[in-house]
């Protein structure tokens, strides 16, 4: 993330912050259609529920950094952000290679994890930084 987009607090912008939490409440909606649509097994429906809590836990706790009320307690929540996204990444990939579900339906998913995974990453590099 490019730190001339920041706030003096190491934060995301509020037109930013919008912008991401309609991107992770978009992200959390096509993990739950995802998880819907798996097949009706034991091994789709256990990796199923791991996905979907973790994956609707990017939105949730993006919102909860959102109000964060000190920047130790952004980074800390953007921590959690960070972990979800990149466990969800896992549980997609799980998926695929269990062959539950075709690596071409879920491309963008994977791809949007990784994405949400490295903002949150940056996001929390330079809060980090603006607390020296």
């Amino acid at each position: 993330m490019d730190d001339s987009r920041l706030e003096s607090t190491g934060r995301v912008p509020v037109s930013k912050n919008a912008d991401l939490k309609l991107r992770t409440k978009s992200y959390a909606i096509r993990i739950v259609k995802l998880v819907e649509s798996l097949p009706r097994s034991v091994t789709a429906g256990t990796m199923g529920k791991q996905l979907l809590r973790c994956g609707t836990s990017v939105a949730a706790n993006y919102r909860a950094a959102c109000r964060s009320r000190s920047n130790a307690d952004f980074i800390a929540k953007m921590g959690i952000v960070e972990e979800e996204a990149d466990e969800s990444v896992f549980w997609i990939e799980m998926l695929v290679e269990t062959n539950q579900i075709k690596q071409a339906l879920v491309a963008d998913l994977l791809d949007e994890g990784s994405q949400l995974t490295a903002i949150c990453v940056s996001s929390i590099n330079t809060a980090r930084g603006k607390k020296r």
